[in-house]
């Protein structure tokens, strides 16, 4: 088992860094390329699917069905995956659209908007380790830490569907 931690201790630090720092990189490369489709509608469904999923997990733990938890935390995984791969390919391929907002909403826009972009980031650790600690059974641990991951992953999933909705007559 200490085996094991460790391997994903290496993992989640890596990971934790990796994300981050490749995705901004992708930021700066522009490919001239055309999408056969418009991904924000589609990447901000998945986000509010993520939510979902994660309510749906919590409930089902809540109601004893452990496996019914896991299959729906590996699928909120899964939508947060596709979610990262959608949104750097569109930033790759289409120029950023510009919020036009005035006033005290673009100070609401931009407050929800950075406040997501630096949970997005804080949020990798701690769904990582939530989830080792689930898969290797240390279920007190798993608990301690989901009551924190829970919150947050909502959040960046809510607010990135809140982000697109307002941003989203100005593209």
């Amino acid at each position: 088992m200490e085996t094991n931690s460790k391997k994903y201790n290496k993992w989640i630090v890596i990971l934790s860094v990796a994300i981050p720092v490749v995705v901004a990189i992708l930021f700066g490369v522009k490919l001239d390329v055309e999408l056969p489709v418009f991904l924000p509608p589609i990447y901000a469904t998945i986000n509010a699917l993520t939510a979902v999923v994660l309510i749906a997990a919590v409930l089902s733990v809540k109601r004893g069905n452990i496996k019914a938890h896991e299959k729906l935390m590996k699928l909120a995984i899964a939508f947060s995956a596709i979610f990262l791969v959608l949104y750097v390919a569109y930033h790759m391929t289409s120029n950023s659209t510009k919020f036009e907002g005035e006033g005290v909403i673009a100070y609401v826009y931009y407050a929800i908007l950075i406040s997501h972009i630096l949970l997005s980031i804080a949020v990798i650790p701690f769904v990582l380790i939530t989830f080792v600690r689930g898969i290797t059974n240390n279920i007190e641990l798993h608990k301690k830490i989901a009551r924190i991951t829970f919150p947050l992953w909502l959040y960046v999933a809510v607010s990135g569907v809140v982000v697109y909705v307002m941003i989203s007559p100005y593209y």
